[in-house]
């Protein structure tokens, strides 16, 4: 039967809402979909822009269950919890007589997480013109939304299972025809009970149409991307001619240039080679100008460094002549995209080299050299983060001022006008303020209309500091390192469990929700090579930088290998998006850097090395054919020390995934929580022993994984 979902809504608090009627969409809707705002507190503080980078203005704002009070700039308010609200709040904004609908989640209210989720969502089946989701759980109130807009209750049919003891309802939503004018839109749904809230369901429609294959993806789609992060100077080396070493005695072989440019790059595109390793987007280090000479000191053994990473920019707006041109790198990108690969820069915005033309004709843009206390304003991370300097010799930039951060911002834009970048990888993002951010994606996005700029960034520190810069005004994500330490230590501490990953991802997931475009890596140019603390060749408690100096850092044990293969199916399989440091793919070893920045290898690798890279090509093609591991719901099924157990679903197709980091064989029998069907199941990895409605017995073998494919 159709139940009114108004009347569920009434119980909720949600009563002013906004909702859509099928033919007539907003300006908001032409945005991107909001994330949700998350309450930090009684009282939280939001930028409207944050969720609606080009509004000019908001009229007003309300909402039923929550008090929203507006501070001296139309732009910001103050979010206040009262009596009535719910884990589930609706925020209305009016601009110009149009309006949309923000979600508000408040996850103060049940901080201490269970392990399990009580309230589970799915995304059922769908239509031409429909999509059905199940909510599994008690007392539970949804809100359903097309882009930004709620969608009307009159086109949302609720059936609810009375025979299920776990109180499932199941939601058939017409899809509003108005989404046939967008060539991408989305359905979202958001659901909880007064205990917890649920899993996010987002849904992605092709001219209104639903998205069942992967086929119907683009370049465009950015939960569809697997980034594969290279050193353009250790990568590949395509015109010996502007390989100019520094060759000199006080900087070591180590950190002098070794020869790769772009036009290396260029040639690997070219022979298909990151088509075939199953990479969809290339992320290059700085292309930006460095300087001649050398700079920097380090002491045992006595070195400076060349400039070798990028990371020193003098000229901000022209590329390195030791990596090539502007029309190699042009050249570049439009091979890239010919084979469907994108490209994104690395871009330093922090700070540029002391001997910057910039700074020399402006020395009034940097921040203080001294702390207010006398100290020197030197790498204070965290105490200092917007002011520190990384190093004499690159000042950081006061981007706290108008008159920095605007030409700041337009020099970034340079390159996301002048050349067919696809994006950007943010160095050092915490130590910038959010003004920039902010300004920065307001200027692409008014460039650049209806282009996806997928932009991503580095930020060390907790959830809540990092996605606090994750908005739709600011950066799409950044990498989870807290996620890929609990995999670290989870896998090289003798008491290392897998329950502490499990547990650092139902964190992240809920942070920044759970189709989240935040980057889950295998490495980078700043942490130790994986395999080397895996194999025990490098210890987990000696100083990793000093180590690959004093001595030459391999693999050690052998079964870092098969480790290094359950680090790739993890992320291949979980939300996010894939992050595959350059040579993690075969298992290069290294400690910190430099060392970690070695000359690429692409073939002679040994066969422990072959092994890890073709089950790398095979997972990465997994993660590119199957919906749910692209948009897929996560649900966490088991963990331990030894095993974690989860699975993802999309449109009622499943992937179920069984990690066993133990020295032995290990059978795995569950109970799946959802309605699967696992008569057609493919096994691409591991064995499935049995299958009896929703009872499943797998196996993997020591330090190895299962993979299920429902099809």
């Amino acid at each position: 039967m159709r139940k009114s979902v108004l009347l569920l809504l009434l119980f909720a608090g949600l009563t002013t809402i906004s909702c859509i009627r099928r033919d007539i969409s907003t300006i908001f809707d032409t945005y991107g979909p909001a994330e949700p705002v998350r309450l930090s507190g009684d009282t939280t503080i939001v930028v409207i822009r944050d969720y609606f980078p080009l509004l000019n203005s908001a009229d007003s704002l309300y909402s039923s269950s929550l008090t929203i009070e507006k501070t001296s700039s139309f732009d910001t308010i103050r979010v206040i919890r009262k009596a009535s609200s719910q884990l589930l709040n609706v925020i209305t904004l009016v601009s110009e007589e149009e309006k949309a609908s923000l979600i508000a989640l408040d996850l103060t209210k049940n901080a201490a997480m269970p392990d399990l989720m009580p309230v589970i969502t799915t995304s059922a089946e769908s239509g031409d013109n429909s999509v059905t989701a199940d909510i599994y759980g008690r007392n539970t109130d949804y809100v359903v939304l097309w882009q930004n807009t709620i969608i009307d209750p009159f086109y949302i049919e609720e059936v609810t299972d009375r025979s299920n003891l776990s109180g499932r309802k199941t939601l058939r939503i017409e899809i509003p025809s108005a989404a046939a004018a967008l060539d991408r839109s989305y359905i979202r749904l958001y659901s909880a009970n007064k205990q917890s809230v649920s899993n996010d369901l987002l849904i992605p429609l092709s001219k209104g149409k639903p998205i069942t294959s992967t086929s119907a993806l683009n370049r465009g789609d950015k939960h569809a991307q697997i980034l594969y992060s290279l050193l353009i100077d250790r990568f590949s080396d395509g015109n010996k001619e502007n390989t100019k070493k520094l060759n000199t005695p006080e900087v070591l072989p180590k950190v002098d240039y070794y020869g790769g440019d772009l036009e290396g790059v260029l040639e690997k595109i070219k022979e298909g080679f990151f088509n075939n390793l199953g990479i969809t987007t290339i992320w290059l280090s700085p292309v930006t100008q460095n300087p001649y000479d050398a700079w920097g000191q380090y002491t045992d053994p006595s070195t400076r460094f060349s400039g070798y990473h990028g990371y020193w920019p003098i000229y901000i707006t022209k590329v390195d002549k030791r990596f090539g041109t502007e029309e190699v790198l042009k050249e570049l990108l439009d091979e890239a995209h010919k084979r469907g690969l994108n490209v994104i820069l690395d871009y330093v915005a922090n700070h540029m080299h002391i001997n910057s033309p910039t700074l020399r004709a402006h020395p009034d843009w940097t921040t203080p050299q001294f702390t207010p206390d006398g100290r020197p304003n030197f790498e204070l991370w965290d105490e200092f983060r917007l002011t520190t300097w990384f190093d004499k010799h690159i000042p950081s930039l006061d981007l706290e001022k108008d008159y920095v951060y605007k030409p700041l911002t337009d020099s970034a834009l340079y390159w996301a006008v002048n050349f067919d970048i696809d994006g950007f990888r943010h160095d050092a993002t915490k130590h910038i303020p959010e003004v920039y951010w902010r300004t920065l994606t307001r200027k692409i996005k008014q460039a650049l209309p209806g282009k996806p700029v997928f932009q991503i960034g580095e930020t060390y520190g907790s959830p809540e500091l990092i996605s606090s810069y994750v908005r739709n005004g600011m950066l799409d994500g950044q990498f989870d390192f807290n996620v890929y330490d609990a995999v670290i230590w989870s896998m090289i501490k003798e008491d290392g469990s897998f329950e502490d990953v499990e547990k650092a991802l139902l964190t992240s997931l809920r942070t920044y929700g759970y189709h989240n475009l935040m980057g889950y890596i295998t490495g980078n140019h700043d942490r130790p090579r994986f395999i080397s603390l895996a194999g025990g060749d490098l210890k987990a408690d000696e100083d990793w930088k000093r180590a690959g100096w004093k001595r030459e850092i391999g693999v050690g044990d052998s079964s870092a290998y098969s480790k290094l293969s359950l680090l790739h199916a993890f992320i291949f399989t979980i939300p996010g998006i894939p992050t595959v440091y350059y040579g993690d793919e075969y298992g290069d070893p290294g400690a910190n850097d430099p060392d970690n920045r070695r000359w690429m290898r692409f073939d002679g690798y040994s066969k422990a090395e072959a092994k890890v890279s073709s089950t790398f090509k095979k997972l990465a093609n997994l993660r590119k054919t199957l919906m749910p591991l692209i948009y897929g719901d996560y649900i966490p099924l088991k963990s331990d020390r030894d095993i974690l157990v989860y699975m993802r679903i999309y449109m009622g197709k499943s992937v179920i995934v069984a990690i066993n980091k133990s020295e032995s064989k290990q059978v795995f029998e569950l109970d799946l929580p959802v309605k699967t069907d696992l008569s057609n199941a493919e096994v691409p990895f591991g064995r499935m022993i049995s299958a009896l409605d929703n009872k499943l017995v797998l196996e993997a073998e020591a330090e190895s994984f299962t993979i299920i494919n429902t099809r």
